[in-house]
């Protein structure tokens, strides 16, 4: 059955944002950002292709979203998105999803499929990462610090299972969460890149390739240890997507 959150609309409670703007970006523009406003009460994208913002909405890895037009991983939209007032980073997410049907007309069905999967358990070691109790500050959960380390803040297990799969294009596993583990995290994370064919080596800042792998530093740096296993995958089907009208 093919899910629209824009099912139901008149139903109390929905959240959406109040305003949103949606253009299409410029020409040629490199590099793009999507990131909650830093008081909680709207959402900023700026060149970002649509297939990006439902992997990040529903933490899905992009592998894992599959069907839908051409232009789904093509086309980059800005988008500016105002609410009422300040919400938690999961209504905005709900708001944000809201906005994909509404807007987009964003249909989708899941199919889970048992297939290779990494599961990530703690070590014999224990979690080396520190609990965050803070407030919500509405920041982006892990983050490129100095000297090329990633620097996470306030970041829960999803979102820490979706970070490798972002940073490994070519793994097919998904990681999934097996750890126990309920809170947020503080921690840093120090690991090689993974490199496109003929990447220029030359370039990389010195000593940066002799860094362990990204699931050799989680379970040294992290106490986090990803195993290899058959497990769920979910996969994000899209059955419709449309071409937002103009402003």
């Amino acid at each position: 059955m093919s899910i629209s959150l824009a099912d139901g609309q008149e139903k109390p409670g929905r959240l959406t944002f109040d305003v949103a703007a949606i253009r299409p970006s410029q020409q040629g523009v490199r590099g793009g950002l999507i990131k909650p406003l830093p008081g909680g009460d709207g959402y900023l994208v700026q060149n970002m292709p649509v297939k990006i913002m439902i992997s990040l909405m529903y933490k899905v890895p992009t592998r894992q979203i599959t069907g839908g037009p051409d232009w789904l991983d093509t086309d980059r939209y800005d988008i500016q998105a105002k609410a009422d007032h300040s919400y938690s980073i999961d209504d905005l997410h709900v708001m944000f999803q809201n906005l994909l049907a509404d807007r987009f007309n964003l249909k989708f069905h899941k199919e889970t499929r048992e297939g290779p999967v990494y599961a990530l358990m703690l070590d014999k070691s224990g979690s080396k990462m520190k609990i965050n109790e803070s407030d919500q500050d509405f920041k982006i959960p892990i983050t490129p610090g100095t000297d090329n380390v990633f620097v996470g803040r306030r970041v829960p297990m999803q979102y820490l299972c979706w970070f490798p799969g972002q940073q490994l294009q070519t793994e097919e596993r998904p990681v999934i969460d097996r750890t126990g583990l309920d809170k947020n995290y503080d921690f840093s994370l120090s690991f090689a890149p993974e490199l496109a064919l003929n990447f220029p080596k030359e370039n990389l800042p010195p000593g940066l390739l002799d860094r362990p792998s990204i699931f050799d530093a989680l379970k040294e740096q992290l106490g986090l240890k990803p195993r290899a296993q058959k497990g769920p995958v979910e996969y994000y089907v899209i059955d419709h997507l449309e071409k937002p009208p103009g402003n």
